[in-house]
């Protein structure tokens, strides 16, 4: 017996807080478009999609069929004409296959679109319509997914990453797999429950390492699925909260086998803890200069300067400038490494030679809210077509490009000004231009997690930096207007709360 076994991925965090929207070559320049065959290409890599296909091409039984996989960074909402195209590749394909066994898809869980709140819920009900009720679907999420109503009434399986930094895509997408196939043979009947929490928290102390709020409840996850025979998966949601949509919200999701009212209770428990810790999440910033006071004092380096409101990993587009800026006020000395989203500078440098000193403006021309760009003589140091390869990550073992890019010499600075906003896993940018963070006094990160993992071996310290932007770790701090309220930390709220559970069956 051979089962036809469907394959796609729309993965895409939106921020809506940064003006405009992404359109389909966002996927191509800063993850992957690829489509029906092409696909395939992705089973060496470190994603959902080379976890799926590890499981399902080392079964004799199934036949895989590739339909499309779009990832891109973070960034604004797709406009209604990108999510079209997509949506309607894995439409369409999945309309000329008609014998399909079962689906598996990636999705972030906090995508938006120009003129939908929740278009991976749309996607789900979209593939549901044209692959009937019996065949099962498998939905994989980022542990910042905002898990929705719509989502788990269209699916069988909902399996969210069990890491932050993110080191489990590969596996995520391999349980998702063999949890799908057991499904399609009958093996077992899953329950999808899900507790939905009015609560919106900064990932900045979400890591599931070492024993921070979030680490212990992904432990509480573990023991769940460990000791309890009918549980098959349970995942936790932070959500990803920069978004403005009224469904918002960190949620529990726990699949058992045949068991609703274990389901329930379970993803109840995992919610109320979530909801209890709460408070644990707040972040200690300071100011620019007593960041560099205290680096200074530290031996070595690199010392990492975070600019957390605009992290690119969280949707911004990654023009701010306003640490260069205040780096420059306080006339530092020691070699410091920056980088800026410009395209404008970029081609203007063009026309110059390395080596030439230029008068420059770069930064906050794409999101000029929070900034005004910096005025300034530099010098080219170096160029390059801005491709990089992952070492690590959801984008591990996969190639994207920062687009036309160049090194400026500022004083003691070395900026790095690129086409595109790109994901940052570790140092792939930095090192994809000859500009070495280990001999760095300072090295300024626009990420608030995944350096922890990334620079783990070689950083001497860290601090967050208090900067404007549209990631911050202060929720209270983004001008939301159609989220529910009340919510927490923006409202008052009671200490304690029942969580809204609600399964697919």
């Amino acid at each position: 017996m051979s089962f036809r076994i469907a394959i796609a991925q729309v993965s895409s965090e939106s921020n809506h807080f940064v003006p405009g929207f992404s359109e389909l070559e966002f996927f191509s320049n800063t993850g992957y478009l690829l489509e029906g065959e092409d696909l395939l290409r992705l089973d060496s890599s470190d994603t959902e999609i080379g976890g799926f296909l590890s499981v399902l091409l080392g079964d004799q039984e199934v036949e895989v069929v590739p339909l499309i996989a779009a990832r891109a960074n973070s960034a604004n909402p797709l406009s209604d004409k990108c999510y079209t195209y997509l949506k309607d590749q894995i439409l369409n394909r999945l309309e000329h296959n008609p014998s399909i066994q079962g689906i598996l898809i990636s999705n972030h869980g906090s995508m938006c679109v120009q003129s939908k709140d929740d278009p991976e819920g749309d996607l789900a009900q979209s593939i549901r319509k044209v692959i009937g009720s019996e065949a099962p679907l498998a939905i994989t999420l980022d542990l910042h997914g905002n898990v929705t109503q719509e989502m788990v009434q269209a699916s069988n399986l909902i399996i969210g990453y069990r890491t932050y930094p993110h080191s489990d895509a590969f596996k995520t997408g391999e349980k998702a797999a063999k949890l799908l196939m057991q499904t399609v043979r009958g093996q077992i009947n899953p329950v999808v429950a899900l507790a939905q929490l009015p609560l919106l928290l900064t990932s900045f102390h979400a890591s599931t390492e070492g024993n921070g709020p979030f680490a212990k409840l992904r432990k509480e996850a573990d023991q769940i699925e460990q000791t309890h025979l009918k549980v098959l998966s349970a995942s936790v949601f932070n959500v990803g909260s920069y978004i403005d949509v009224p469904e918002l919200g960190c949620s529990a999701v726990v699949i058992t086998n045949n068991d609703k009212a274990e389901a329930k209770r379970c993803a109840n428990k995992l919610a109320s803890q979530h909801w209890n810790d709460r408070k644990s999440y707040e972040v200690e910033i300071l100011e620019v200069e007593n960041a560099v006071r205290l680096g200074q004092e530290i031996e070595g380096g690199p010392i990492l300067l975070l600019d957390t409101a605009d992290t690119t990993g969280g949707g911004a587009a990654g023009d701010g400038i306003t640490l260069v800026k205040r780096l420059l006020e306080l006339k530092i000395m020691e070699s410091t490494l920056a980088t800026v989203v410009d395209p404008e500078t970029v081609h203007m440098c063009r026309g110059h030679a390395i080596g030439s000193k230029i008068q420059i403006e770069v930064g906050h021309r794409i999101d000029s809210r929070w900034g005004q760009p910096l005025k300034t003589k530099a010098t080219i140091m170096n160029r390059s077509d801005g491709r990089i390869r992952y070492q690590g990550g959801i984008f591990g073992g996969t190639e994207v490009s920062m687009g036309p890019s160049v090194v400026l010499k500022i004083e003691s600075i070395q900026l790095l000004v690129t086409t595109y906003p790109t994901y940052e896993w570790a140092h792939e940018q930095y090192d994809s231009m000859g500009m070495y963070v280990e001999q760095a006094k300072f090295v300024c990160v626009k990420n608030m997690m995944n350096f922890r993992q990334g620079y783990a071996d070689i950083m001497k310290g860290f601090f967050v930096v208090n900067l404007p932007g549209p990631t911050p770790t202060n929720m209270r701090l983004l001008p939301f207007q159609r989220i529910r309220r009340p919510v927490y930390p923006i409202d008052k709220m009671p200490d304690v709360i029942t969580p809204k559970v609600t399964t697919n069956l």
